[in-house]
Parts: C-alpha cells; structure tokens; sequence
C-alpha cells in the first residue's frame, strides 16, 4: 500500500461500522440532543439571559439623548474620574456612552429597582463587562441596546471594556454605584 496512492475501496461510508465505534456514535448523538434540549430549558426556566432590545441609532442622536439625562440627573461628581454621576428615577431609562477610552457617564441606582440602561458606542466595538456579576454585551456603533436591569445588591460595580478597542483599552473602566 502506498500513501500516493487512493485506497482500492474509496466508499469508506459502506464499510460496516464497529461495535465500539457504533456506540460512542451513540452517545456523542445522545449527549448533544441532552445539551440541545437543556439549552432550550435554560433560556425558558434559567433566567440567565438578559432582556435586550436593540435600535439603529446614530452617535449624534444617542449623545443628545445621553447628555439631556445626564443634565437632568447629576446628583454629584465622581471624585475618582471626575464624571458626573446620574441617578435617574426607578423605572426610568439611564444612557451609558463608550467611546474611546471611557465610559460616560457613571451611574448610580437603587437597590431592587428595575431601570432600562441604553448602551451605545460612538467610534469602535466595545464591551460592557458589569463585575463581579458577569454581565456581558456588546456594544456596537450605529445601535443602542437596551438592558432592563434590577439591581439586587449594594456596592460599587466596575464596568470593563472587554473587546480589545486600542492602546488606551486597559483604562476603560466605568462606574456603576447601587445604593
């Protein structure tokens, strides 16, 4: 037999299959129709996915509206960055900019108030990172997501940059206070 050579039988398919490896066939089909139906299970009874909704907007449109609530809100100024920080209503919508190398501007809610948070980016792709509690989305140019969010603990928050945006990407670091 030669390795330049095709094999004498190239139907491979016809060949009989082995006991053994008719049964790892088995359970790796097994196992993916389980991991295919606990996805399902997950998204309806998990509770794990966020609810999004997402608009085609323009930077200068999201910025308006970003900069009118923020007129409207600034309770103070964060004395680490300087920025101020807005403390919309409960049930109200609160507006988040990314741009290149911040967020703007910091956010302060009430515990176990539920607010919609409006997230755009005004040049590149960035990622809205909430630590430590794992919330993750991107953030794309040109559309605002939407998030309903209820905080359920005191503390300050972190917001991460995690999609890499340039030189300046380790510094892209917000605030979200929760009183």
């Amino acid at each position: 037999m030669s390795a330049i050579l095709p094999p004498t039988e190239q139907l491979w398919w016809k060949h009989p299959v082995d006991r053994v490896e008719g049964t790892w066939i088995t359970l790796a089909f097994v196992w993916c129709l389980i991991m295919f139906f606990m996805m399902i299970y997950w998204h309806a009874v998990g509770r794990q996915n966020l609810s999004t909704v997402t608009y085609q907007t323009t930077a200068q449109k999201f910025l308006d509206k970003a900069q009118a609530v923020t007129d409207k809100y600034t309770v103070r100024t964060d004395d680490k960055t300087g920025m101020p920080v807005v403390a919309p209503p409960p049930g109200g919508d609160v507006y988040l900019v990314a741009r290149l190398w911040s967020f703007w501007p910091s956010i302060e809610l009430e515990k176990d108030k539920t607010y919609r948070l409006h997230l755009t980016s005004l040049d590149y792709n960035h990622g809205f990172s909430l630590q430590p509690a794992n919330i993750n989305i991107q953030i794309v140019p040109g559309f605002e997501h939407v998030v309903t969010v209820t905080p359920n603990q005191s503390g300050t928050y972190s917001i991460v940059c995690n999609e890499f945006c340039g030189i300046g990407h380790h510094t892209m670091v917000g605030r979200l206070y929760v009183k």
